[in-house]
């Protein structure tokens, strides 16, 4: 077993397609991707427990109105059988998801780069799939601290594992097309939760009975379908060999593009840079300036459109509040919303990451925080005129720059540091979403509640948190402006490089006739990669189609 999850078992040979690595990645990065998707499980949870007369029980924090009273209330549920959880507690989950994620991606990225993509990608699957069973186990016994451990803890660490495990292998195999192969993947982080929300509210469907919500059940299957899913991809990471590089591609020159390095620098060395801690703020600045207006995306437009959204433009927010039937209407209404800007989050991914081997990366993020602050201005005078159409256009943008940001920073590194400790280093660079994953939601949350306390009218309320959000995008500005290539001392001699590979188990393609071979396409392979590509691509069909329908109010 040892041997079979070995960085020299899975070398590639000379039959070995380099297009079925993404796939592969894919399919390990749509099943942890799930973790955007755990709002679906709030309301059912929260109305687990039911009274003689099937009413839902209190909430174990009934009646808090303090953060402190609301700590306390959660203390409570951790161990509580005799009451319902509140969103607040659940919500921590979220929290572990994205701590936990940059914290292991930066402490087991140097193993991850040793140890080779399969062995991390099988950890991860563990972890995760397992997580989701302790958390199920969790719901049916209604104990929150496991669902806490399970998921959160747990699964968190089988989501940084998972999400950096393909990134330097997909970079070692496109060389060519970085910043593609990248964007590729992530790209199925993003689009996780776009697959497994629907499927888990019609999972839960199925299992409800009139006194549970099944939502354990709908756990359990869950992790045996992510479990297939990632190991299979798993095993289908492969590695190429040393010196290996795409048919007919030349490096380009040093001369020529001095932004893109040659060499290598050390794990250990790379944090000591300052071009490390520029790219570190660079990409927390970004996450941050979209983190938290994204996630608060549905309520944002309600508030700040009220009646207009549904055809009755003279009533505000505050009297949708009062008629239920309008509050349905304006949620599905932000619903759609949510769903239109996931669309753009996802593929944005993708475009962006794809334009940067053109445009490179220095280039490419001055393009998020230029156009990216314009749009927020841009937001703050289309919410005061009501124009609906431009407002949600310019958030349209501003989530597929979001999800762009995550896809291009691997290529950004790489270019930087080499190739060698890629992974490892960007699992470092990661606590940066950790921190940005509070930062911007503090933001956005206690503007808001600050400013709706004073008796701001509700359609008021964003503009000057539209105005710091771009201030954010300014400082990622001027980050990304003082990046420059890697001072020489940082980078490995050749002797620390060969060592570094010797101790990485890594296989050389060292002959004339070996390099030839490894450079030859493998045209016996084209039908196990369509149907490599056919197994995530139908998953990703089915979750953009109920994206469509949902972001489809819209437009009606």
């Amino acid at each position: 077993m040892s041997d079979f999850l070995s960085k020299e078992h899975i070398t590639a040979d000379a039959s070995f397609n380099r297009w079925l690595v993404p796939p592969a990645a894919l399919a390990v990065h749509l099943s942890i991707g799930m973790a955007y998707g755990f709002s679906v499980f709030w309301k059912p949870l929260g109305n687990a427990l039911l009274d003689a007369e099937g009413k839902p029980l209190a909430a174990c924090a009934a009646g808090a109105t303090s953060f402190a009273e609301k700590l306390s209330g959660t203390g409570k549920a951790l161990f509580a059988t005799d009451c319902n959880w509140t969103q607040f507690d659940l919500g921590w989950m979220y929290t572990l998801f994205f701590v936990l994620l940059g914290c292991s991606a930066a402490l087991w990225g140097g193993w991850l780069e040793r140890a080779g993509p399969r062995k991390a990608g099988l950890v991860s699957t563990l972890c995760w799939c397992g997580g989701l069973l302790l958390s199920a186990y969790g719901v049916y016994s209604h104990q929150l601290w496991l669902m806490w451990l399970g998921s959160g803890v747990i699964g968190g660490i089988g989501l940084g594992l998972g999400y950096i495990s393909p990134v330097s292998t997909l970079i070692k195999w496109f060389p060519d097309r970085r910043g593609m192969a990248t964007g590729m993947a992530i790209m199925g982080f993003g689009g996780g939760a776009m697959i497994g929300s629907p499927l888990a509210t019609k999972l839960m469907s199925y299992f409800a009975t009139p006194t549970a919500p099944g939502v354990w059940q709908t756990f359990v299957v869950l992790a045996i379908i992510y479990a297939v899913f990632m190991t299979c991809g798993s095993l289908g990471y492969r590695v190429p060999a040393t010196g290996w590089k795409p048919a007919n591609w030349t490096p380009p020159a040093p001369s020529t593009n001095t932004m893109i390095a040659t060499r290598h620098v050390h794990l250990d060395k790379a944090h000591k840079t300052p071009q490390f801690w520029l790219l570190w703020l660079v990409l927390c600045m970004n996450v941050s300036a979209g983190i938290g207006i994204i996630g608060a995306a549905a309520p944002m437009l309600q508030e700040t459109f009220g009646g207009a959204l549904i055809g009755q433009h003279t009533v505000g927010f505050a009297d949708i509040k009062k008629d239920e039937a309008l509050t349905i209407a304006a949620a599905a209404v932000g619903a759609g919303f949510v769903g239109i800007i996931s669309l753009f989050n996802i593929f944005g991914r993708f475009a962006w990451a794809t334009s940067s081997d053109a445009l490179g990366r220095k280039r490419t993020y001055f393009i998020f925080f230029i156009l990216g602050a314009l749009m927020y201005c841009a937001a703050t005078y289309m919410a005061g005129h009501k124009s609906l159409a431009l407002f949600v256009a310019a958030f349209c943008v501003i989530a597929s720059m979001y999800g762009g940001g995550f896809a291009t920073i691997p290529a950004y590194l790489a270019d930087m540091f080499g190739t060698q400790f890629v992974g490892a280093i960007h699992g470092r660079l990661l606590t940066a979403w950790s921190t940005a994953g509070i930062v911007g939601p503090v933001i956005v949350n206690y503007m808001h509640d600050i400013r709706l306390e004073a008796g701001v009218p509700f359609d008021q309320i964003y503009a000057p948190i539209f105005m710091v959000l771009a201030g954010l995008l300014v400082v990622g500005f001027l980050a990304n402006f003082l990046v420059k290539p890697v001072a020489d001392k940082y980078f490995m001699t050749d002797a620390e490089l060969a060592e570094e590979r010797k101790i990485s188990h890594e296989k050389f393609a060292q002959t004339q006739a070996n390099m030839q071979a490894y450079t030859a396409s493998a045209p016996q392979s084209s039908l196990v990669v369509k149907l490599a590509w056919l197994a995530v691509l139908v998953p990703i069909s089915y979750g953009v189609w109920m994206t469509v329908q949902k972001a489809w109010v819209l437009f009606s």
